[in-house]
């Protein structure tokens, strides 16, 4: 149980139901059977001692038709059953207190409460039945009635707590519907007030999220792509550079080049994004290693299987890219297998590189990260390659993951939903 809405509910259910548990026993001890020193004694006591003071003003004769039937009685010999000392004992107190002198009895019968007895002056002994509550047959009654009345209050706490954390529960959802791409989804303004206004709330806070985050992508898109001005300017410039320092003034300024484009198609991916449509993947990992080896990229294809996904074609095809020329570069040759497995459409990127120390794996889809910074670079790129393919993996429902081969090198896995049947692009 680890919402607020069900733990308050069981919290009131249970402080219900210990409250009506200890009301049941107050009344039970207030108006239940006769006991030593107990508010049943007290009420036997005061009986007795009222009925004993009026059979004192009538006529011996006429009490028999005063007393008449009843819980009152008046016999000749004490009830049957089996005597109580103890509780008699209190009782003979309670009535002298009362000014009432007499032998007292408290007697238990086979059923129903103790009746409390007073002897007379003339010997017969006048018994009252002073307990108020339900008879032994009548408990089952008493048990469903407190257990319904239970049940109907605590029926009733749970739908007030269910209709005052709704907004949390909205709250809850509204987060929960933020998809793999970070966009909200707008919630219905609709049902009572404070639904209205916590769905309110919440629209307009995912708006002004929304709208700052693609101001800032934008931004520096924007930085990105004025930066290429003054590089163009520093390359024509280092044109008239000596020829010693004319080939390392150019290296480092197509660097630098490199790291604007990246950042730029960084940002793309995060404010702008082609429709989703339903591919082969097995197709586009063939189309991927063509276009590579055309350019002299040593990439072979492994195994493919027939696989579908539902993904934006054009950004999924950039992001494979991404990953098989790292594999390919970085990795001395990059190998490629398509398969279905649980679901989903896996497609697996294998090299025979150096791999990547245990310890930095993680850090590895951090942007512009390189194994040693401290160590010029042997193969050109900007360090976004593996940020801009997890981005576009997982903006497109899938996971982007990399693992240290046994036999050396990397494998990198991209594991998308498979699609259901539909027409393909």
């Amino acid at each position: 149980m680890n919402r607020l809405g069900p733990r308050i509910a069981a919290l009131l259910v249970l402080a219900i139901l210990v409250l009506a548990t200890v009301a049941a026993a107050l009344a039970l001890r207030l108006v239940g059977p006769p006991g030593p020193g107990g508010p049943g004694e007290q009420r036997a006591a005061a009986s007795l001692a009222l009925v004993s003071r009026a059979l004192d003003r009538v006529p011996a004769e006429e009490r028999e038709k005063f007393i008449g039937t009843g819980p009152i009685r008046l016999s000749s010999e004490q009830p049957a059953g089996e005597q109580w000392p103890e509780g008699s004992r209190s009782l003979e107190r309670a009535l002298q207190r009362l000014d009432v002198h007499g032998a007292a009895r408290l007697v238990h019968r086979d059923r129903g409460p103790p009746v409390a007895a007073l002897q007379l002056a003339d010997g017969r002994w006048l018994s009252v039945d002073p307990g108020m509550g339900p008879p032994p047959w009548e408990w089952p009654i008493f048990a469903f009635w407190m257990g319904l009345v239970t049940l109907c209050v605590a029926g009733l706490a749970i739908f007030a707590v269910m209709r005052a954390t709704r907004p949390l529960v909205l709250l809850e959802r509204a987060i929960e519907a933020v998809g793999p791409d970070g966009d909200f989804v707008d919630l219905p303004e609709k049902g009572p007030s404070e639904v209205r206004a916590t769905a309110r709330a919440i629209n307009l806070l995912s708006g002004r999220l929304r709208s700052a985050m693609e101001s800032r992508m934008r931004l520096v898109a924007a930085a990105g792509h004025d930066l290429r001005t003054p590089l163009t300017r520093m390359r024509l410039r280092a044109e008239f550079l000596p020829e010693d320092d004319r080939s390392s003034w150019l290296t480092d300024l197509e660097e630098l080049d490199r790291i604007a484009d990246s950042a730029i198609r960084l940002v793309r991916e995060e404010v702008d994004s082609d429709a989703l449509a339903i591919v082969r993947l097995d197709h586009l990992a063939q189309d991927v290693a063509t276009e590579l080896k055309e350019i002299g990229l040593p990439v072979t294809l492994d195994r493919l299987q027939p696989a579908r996904a539902n993904v934006r074609p054009l950004a999924m095809k950039r992001a494979l890219r991404n990953l098989t020329v790292n594999a390919a570069t970085h990795g001395l040759g990059a190998a490629l297998s398509v398969e279905e497995a649980w679901g989903h459409a896996v497609l697996t990127i294998a090299d025979e590189g150096p791999g990547i120390p245990p310890k930095l794996l993680e850090r590895a889809f951090e942007p512009f990260f390189r194994i040693d910074p401290g160590r010029k670079a042997t193969v050109p790129g900007a360090g976004l390659g593996l940020a801009i393919a997890r981005e576009i993996v997982v903006r497109n429902g899938g996971t982007l993951s990399i693992a240290n081969r046994g036999s050396g090198g990397l494998m990198q896995t991209v594991s998308l939903p498979l699609a259901s049947p539909g027409p393909i692009k």
